[in-house]
């Protein structure tokens, strides 16, 4: 991974899992083990190289950093949808004590590789978005939600606000956030669609600011794969190119649908 030379502009990623320290040893290591694989393949499934992302991991959370290089859009959109995903096959079979609950706070701006991590103001705004009471509250209020995520205010504008992801104003709410000397605007989602539940799986290399905000009309059908898909979920995409849609779902239609 390649790494700057002073302050750059940086997107900061935070992760935590939810009531880690109620688990007993072998279940906190292996949440240890499986939260960096569950993080990577929702990476991998949105087109994103989460081996150039410098990482801090930190047991139950992790941290991670990379410079701004236009995915951002993407991160917000496809790779939470991916890590959503996950998240819900994961905990599948799983007793609801045993569950992979996450909080995820993004954020962007001036970062340096310091001797001992990372400097810089937005290394501790993420933290202390991570660390906001909303998100706690948000898994609490929506026990089958398996992921609760804050954005920046910046972020937020600067990818959902500004149209460049296929969510919308109403897919968050927004909050204030007040974590010791740290006062700012934020936008909480819980992902997952109605009933927070996992969803069909994304399509992977999806790209985000490639996809219409545009929503698909019809009726609600089932795949061949038995995974039902409502059609107020479905993306619809112009490629100009080869694209890999391996894993993916795709469906073709007409102006009319």
């Amino acid at each position: 991974m390649a790494a700057w030379s002073g302050f750059h502009p940086c997107t900061c990623i935070a992760v935590d899992a939810q009531a880690y320290s109620r688990n007993d040893d072998r279940r906190q290591s292996e949440i240890q083990h499986d939260l960096p694989r569950l993080l990577s393949r929702a990476a991998d499934g949105a087109g994103l190289n989460r081996s150039q992302w410098h990482l801090q991991p930190k047991g139950d959370e992790e941290l991670a950093v990379y410079p701004m290089d236009g995915t951002e859009p993407r991160l917000v959109d496809d790779f939470v949808r991916h890590l959503v995903w996950e998240l819900g096959e994961y905990n599948r079979s799983r007793i609801s004590a045993s569950r992979l609950r996450l909080r995820l706070a993004v954020d962007h701006g001036p970062v340096e590789v310091a001797p001992n991590g990372f400097a810089g103001a937005t290394v501790v705004s993420v933290s202390r978005l991570l660390n906001s009471a909303h998100l706690y509250e948000a898994l609490r209020q929506h026990e089958p939600a398996d992921l609760a995520v804050l954005l920046s205010d910046h972020v937020y504008r600067s990818t959902v606000g500004s149209g460049h992801t296929t969510l919308s104003r109403e897919d968050f709410r927004e909050v204030a956030v007040q974590v010791k000397e740290y006062e700012s605007v934020a936008w909480l989602r819980i992902p997952g669609g109605n009933g927070f539940g996992p969803g069909p799986r994304p399509a992977d290399t999806a790209t985000a600011s490639s996809v219409s905000p545009s929503r698909s009309h019809g009726s609600a059908t089932e795949s061949a794969s038995g995974h039902h898909y409502r059609a107020d979920r479905l993306n619809v995409n112009n490629f100009a190119g080869p694209v890999d849609l391996r894993g993916g779902t795709v469906g073709f239609g007409g102006s009319n649908g």
